[in-house]
């Protein structure tokens, strides 16, 4: 059974791959998971290969959900994309990192999506 947080990431994840289908990307695999990390969205965007971090907030209260994306962050998404290129046989695909970030404590959503949010980042 989901506790409270985990029904409201699970929602902002739908809507997030909702948004972006509507942005014209394909949705190719949800919440990814490897020994590595998890990934929230793998979507094409015409040729390019789009990993997809989902970040909400309810409230102001720890910060905008960009932020929320630290440079350790990124470092296990880029180790887990980079595994799954290599599993899937995409180790040479064009690929790029973005984040949606959902904000809804205005009381309505707000949808950004921010492409290229990071760049590849290991180490």
């Amino acid at each position: 059974m989901l506790n409270r947080q985990q029904k409201f990431g699970r929602k902002s994840e739908r809507l997030a791959a909702e948004f972006l289908h509507r942005m014209g990307y394909r949705i190719m695999e949800t919440n990814y998971r490897s020994r590595v990390g998890e990934i929230d969205i793998i979507a094409r965007d015409e040729g390019t290969i789009v990993f997809v971090e989902v970040k909400a907030r309810s409230s102001a209260r720890f910060g905008s959900p960009k932020e929320a994306v630290t440079p350790a962050k990124q470092r296990k998404i880029s180790m887990t994309a980079l595994d799954y290129l290599k599993r899937s046989g995409q180790a040479d695909a064009s690929a790029r990192f973005d984040v949606v970030a959902i904000d809804t404590a205005a009381g309505k959503i707000d949808i950004e999506v921010v492409k290229n949010a990071f760049a590849l980042a290991y180490g």
